[in-house]
């Protein structure tokens, strides 16, 4: 394939701006192999230009039923932030340290670091075991017959916990009831990604994030309420409660539509139509027509770029730098400290606050989470993703080198301090790398392997997990290393090379369809030029691009 090197006399001569220009390649050779890909372009490009010119109001008017679908298989989430806060919630609960943990000093029980380690860590071992398994059925079965039996197992898996008479059986509840919970993680960001169009696609895909905080602040909620009972069912209900969570989510997401891009995958595309048409507000054919040409038309890119849907190809080509980019920007939200709020009630007791005001603030500290997701979406539509994503690892810097220092003072109000520094590293948190990530990671994969890819991110991440549940506890453990609030120090350090490669590697895919960014990641542009970049790949004559930097004297 040629590229052109030559200038577009037509292209506006903004500073700073990026053109993509084009000679003979993958759009033409589609056109030549098969000429009804000329029709399927111009569709395409007008369902496109639909896309970039709806409002977020006109999006959530015509989409409001996809919207809605996308909510409900979010929902699923907040099982797993709801359990991964309860056990390491009970760590700092009294009867659930006499229970499964051994005497300590003072009159106290501590669950062994080792154990606490071992806990939190075989839910992230079972993710993983649940994030492969996902990646291989999903694209086989479909969005909606996954999620139904991985919802149906982790009901009867429940059983475990509740029965548990000591800690090796919870450590074998935690691996099994990671499996489904690893399906989760991937498979509702994944729907959000492929139900909504561009301008819904940063909303739905972060309200996995508010999932992910409501289910910790539910759990918080219940420990607390059960902090004053002293028998066996102030953690058992607690466990109990896990059943809340599966019947109705099977029973609505028997009525959900599958996803229109996965039957566009599977060659599908009359069922393709019928579920765009239930998420999809608009009565016109035409709109519907348009939209599936436009689904086709990325699909045939794609599969002209880089066939194949397999792990292998997401390390293959192009596909190896979106792979980078969507791996590395999830394990970072692992990476920059956020195992402190995982922590939150354990932390704030070993800070050195009494028991009950340290779930006090764990509550708190859940529902400024909330808070922050809700300003991320705001946040997002002005300054984009990498901005923001940039902007909140330096400020986790600064609070973390803060409660580094406040930790020398050994106080009261030191330890209040302490407690309010980390509800502001919370809120910093969640308002940029604890919900943009989700929206990056749903947006930079290629459409054929988007499910594999944010399997393989959220893998790398708990991998990171893994390494933050030996690391922390032995940090916070008063029979380990005591670390106590010191552990800042530590966290600010690898939150500041999560922020070096933040500024070169992370780019830009605010407003962009998935066919452009497509273009973009085939053309090699830099992370920092993918905003300022204009693509057309829906050009027969545009296919293999030139990248030129155009100033005001041409």
């Amino acid at each position: 394939m040629a590229t052109s090197t030559s200038r577009n006399d037509d292209a506006p001569l903004d500073n700073g701006t990026f053109h993509v220009e084009m000679e003979r390649g993958v759009v033409q050779d589609l056109v030549d192999f098969n000429p009804k890909f000329a029709l399927l372009s111009s569709e395409a490009k007008a369902a496109t230009e639909e896309e970039h010119a709806m409002t977020i109001r006109q999006a959530i008017v015509r989409y409001k039923r996809a919207a809605l679908w996308s909510m409900f298989f979010s929902t699923a989430v907040a099982m797993e932030g709801y359990d991964l806060v309860l056990i390491s919630g009970f760590y700092a609960f009294p009867t659930f340290t006499k229970k499964y943990g051994v005497p300590a000093k003072g009159g106290k029980y501590q669950v062994p670091a080792p154990w606490q380690a071992g806990l939190s860590n075989g839910a992230r071992v079972g993710e993983i075991l649940g994030l492969m398994i996902n990646g291989i059925i999903c694209e086989r079965f479909g969005f909606k017959k996954t999620m139904i039996g991985t919802l149906c197992l982790l009901s009867a898996l429940i059983l475990i916990p509740f029965f548990a008479q000591n800690v090796e059986t919870l450590e074998v509840a935690e691996v099994l009831m990671g499996v489904p919970w690893g399906v989760f993680q991937t498979l509702t960001t994944a729907y959000a990604a492929e139900v909504c169009p561009v301008a819904l696609r940063a909303y739905l895909t972060t309200y996995v994030n508010m999932n992910w905080g409501l289910g910790q602040l539910i759990a918080s909620g219940v420990l607390r309420s059960f902090l004053k009972r002293t028998d066996q069912w102030s953690y058992r209900i607690p466990f109990a409660l896990q059943w809340m969570w599966p019947i109705p989510l099977i029973v609505g997401i028997v009525f959900a539509p599958e996803s229109p891009w996965w039957l566009v995958r599977r060659g599908r595309s009359e069922e393709a139509r019928g579920s765009l048409r239930r998420l999809d507000g608009t009565t016109s054919d035409t709109k519907l027509d348009e939209t599936i040409s436009m689904m086709r038309h990325t699909d045939e890119i794609e599969q002209e770029l880089s066939a194949g849907t397999s792990f292998v190809d997401c390390f293959r080509g192009t596909n190896l730098r979106r792979t980078e980019i969507t791996c590395i920007t999830w394990t970072i939200q692992a990476a920059s400290g956020a195992s402190l709020m995982g922590y939150a009630a354990y932390f704030f007791e070993e800070a050195g606050l009494p028991t009950s005001i340290s779930f006090d603030f764990s509550i708190t500290l859940y529902a400024v989470a909330m808070i922050g997701v809700l300003i991320s979406w705001f946040a997002m539509t002005w300054l984009g993703r990498r901005t923001l994503y940039l902007t909140g690892l330096t400020a986790q810097c600064v609070v973390l080198l803060t409660v580094g220092c406040v930790s020398f003072a050994h106080s009261n109000a030191a330890s209040f301090a302490i407690g309010s520094l980390l509800l502001l590293f919370t809120l910093c948190y969640d308002i940029a790398v604890g919900t943009v990530a989700y929206s990056i990671v749903a947006e930079i994969p290629s459409s054929r392997l988007r499910t594999k890819t944010i399997v393989l991110a959220r893998s790398l991440y708990n991998c990171q997990g893994i390494i933050n549940g030996v690391l922390t506890p032995y940090m916070l453990n008063p029979t380990a290393w005591a670390w106590k609030a010191k552990a800042g120090f530590f966290w600010a350090g690898t939150a500041a090379l999560c922020l070096v490669w933040t500024y070169y590697r992370l780019p830009e895919p605010k407003g962009r369809t998935y066919a452009e960014l497509d273009v973009l990641f085939e053309q090699r542009v830099p992370a920092r030029k993918f905003k300022d970049a204009v693509v057309d790949p829906f050009s027969a004559q545009d296919s293999v691009i030139e990248l030129t930097t155009v100033s005001k004297e041409g």
